[in-house]
């Protein structure tokens, strides 16, 4: 068990940070929607995938933690797209009962 957390003197818990800051800035886009921001909020979550495909192109599979699903290259651009769609898709997005 090579690399592990353990083994390597790091905490435990600093894999799951890349994770964890991802999920604290879906949590911020939950809050602006939950205020009836909703395209805001919808932008936010978009940022929050384009975060994890940072991260993910940035660090190694040991400390992706969470974000590591597939291979490196895929998981980068599955995020990349839906990130980039879920902005694209709330910012054209007009009329309709939520407008504001």
């Amino acid at each position: 068990m090579t690399g592990s957390p353990q083994r390597s003197g790091k905490h435990p818990a600093l894999v799951h940070l890349p994770f964890g800051l991802v999920m604290a800035v879906v949590v911020v886009g939950l809050v602006r929607i939950l205020q009836y921001y909703w395209r805001e909020g919808t932008v936010w979550i978009g940022l929050a995938l384009l975060l994890a495909a940072g991260l993910r192109a940035l660090l190694r599979d040991e400390q992706a933690g969470l974000i590591a699903i597939r291979s490196r290259a895929i998981d980068v651009l599955s995020y990349t797209i839906f990130g980039v769609l879920v902005i694209a898709v709330a910012l054209t997005i007009e009329g309709g009962p939520l407008s504001r």
